[in-house]
Order: structure tokens, then sequence, then C-alpha cells
């Protein structure tokens, strides 16, 4: 039987019963889960999402400074006071090992507090694209790719990593099946701009996600999320803890 594969283009679509039973895959790959990815792989114990600053500055306050960073962005800049922005290449071993990051960013994190009615709540980006759709493969629950967008509005970058996933999760296990066609437009946007990684880049560029990060100077955080498959790494939401952490 064909797995379930759903792409919601905007995380206010959804209604929290359409993701229960199932595995959400939340995906901002320019920048935030390309970001908490890339924390997690060099070494970071845990990173905590939240949907605003002041949350996110009350809850460091709880730990240790030494045991822990904040990170994110507003307006795809550093907040005042924070250690760290929303640069994947910034979160390197040496400045986010055994740290808990405390997260937040305009579009990703709020995407991920949307999706917790999941029985399970991955992160996606092209860095893990292989590893989280073997993770996937393993599941027989239904599949639901949660695009972040950009300020309430759809953007072809989130969508196209969501085709990237489904289409290599179409491959390991032989079918899959849609509620309606975005998985399927998905697919078919990733094939078409798959084909060379010069044209990957191009295509993250032209995105609205991408068109601002060149604006604002970082190309270079284009340039990291386009590595396809370079992260061989799970990272999980766990509701009850407030946490993201490396499960694989």
């Amino acid at each position: 039987m064909p797995r379930e594969v759903n792409v919601f283009l905007l995380p206010q679509q959804i209604q929290p019963e359409e993701l229960r039973g199932g595995i959400a895959v939340v995906i901002d790959v320019l920048r935030a889960s390309t970001t908490i990815l890339a924390a997690l792989a060099n070494g970071a114990r845990c990173v905590i999402p939240c949907g605003d600053v002041a949350t996110a500055r009350r809850i460091a306050a709880d730990f240790s400074r030494a045991d822990v960073l904040l990170g994110g962005e507003r307006g795809g800049v550093r907040i005042d006071g924070f250690d760290l922005d929303n640069s994947p290449a910034g979160y390197t071993s040496a400045r986010v090992s055994g740290k808990a990051i405390v997260f937040t960013t305009t579009n990703g994190t709020a995407a991920l507090l949307q999706s917790q009615a999941a029985d399970r709540v991955l992160i996606g980006a092209l860095v893990n694209r292989r590893a989280a759709a073997q993770e996937l493969a393993a599941d027989q629950r239904a599949v639901h790719l949660v695009c972040a967008g950009t300020e309430g509005c759809a953007t072809s970058e989130d969508l196209l990593t969501a085709g990237a996933i489904a289409a290599e999760l179409e491959a390991r296990v032989g079918g899959t099946s849609s509620r309606d066609d975005l998985a399927l437009v998905a697919r078919d946007l990733w094939t078409a701009e798959s084909s060379s990684g010069d044209r990957l880049r191009t295509a993250l560029r032209q995105s609205r996600g991408g068109r601002n990060l060149v604006e604002l100077g970082f190309d270079a955080d284009i340039d990291f999320a386009a590595r396809v498959d370079s992260i061989q790494l799970i990272a999980e939401y766990f509701p009850k803890s407030g946490r993201i952490e490396a499960v694989r």
C-alpha cells in the first residue's frame, strides 16, 4: 500500500487533527532547519525553539551562562544581545559543542510549534534529505511535510525541499499517495531544479527567502543550505521537554 505523503505550504493551513497519528517534518531550509541541523551535527546538546524573543531570554536565564547560547533572528539579522544569528556556518563545533541553544526565528520556530499535534516532529532540510527519507521509510505512519514559508507567504525554497524529501522517500518505499497534488508539484519542482549544484543554488537564490538573504549579504548561507545530504543526522522535536535533539 502506498505511503501517504502530504505537503503543507504554510503552517497556518494546518488543523491539528490533520497531523495526529502521523510524522511531521518541518522545513525552513533558508535557514532555521538547516541551522538547527548544523548545530546538532556540531555537538550542541539540544536546541530549544521559542516563539518569541522574551520567552527565549527567560528560558536561557534558567541555565548556567556557560551552558547556553541564545541564537536566532528577526528581520533576518541577529537579535540584539543574542550570541548567534541564524547563519548555519556560525554554529561551529568550537562555539556550540556541549551547549543548549535557545533559538527563535521569524518563521521556522513558529512552524515547529504549529506542528506539535503529530506523533513525531522531525527537522527537514536539503542537508539531511537522505537521512530524513531513510527515517521516514522505516515508519508506516503518514508523512506531513510542513513548509515554514516567509511571513505568512508560501516560498519555493521550502516547497523544493519538501519535493526533495518526498522524491527520496518514494524511491525507497516504491510509491506514495497524497490528499492533493501538492506533493506531486513539489517532487516535479525538485526534479526540475536538482540536475546540478549550480542550478539548485540558483533556484534557492531566486526564491523569496533566497532574495531576502542576498539582499542582507548572506549569500554563503544559501550555499550551505544547498549542500544536499551533507549531514547524516535525524533531529526530533519533543514537545513535552520543549527540546530538539539528535536521535540518530
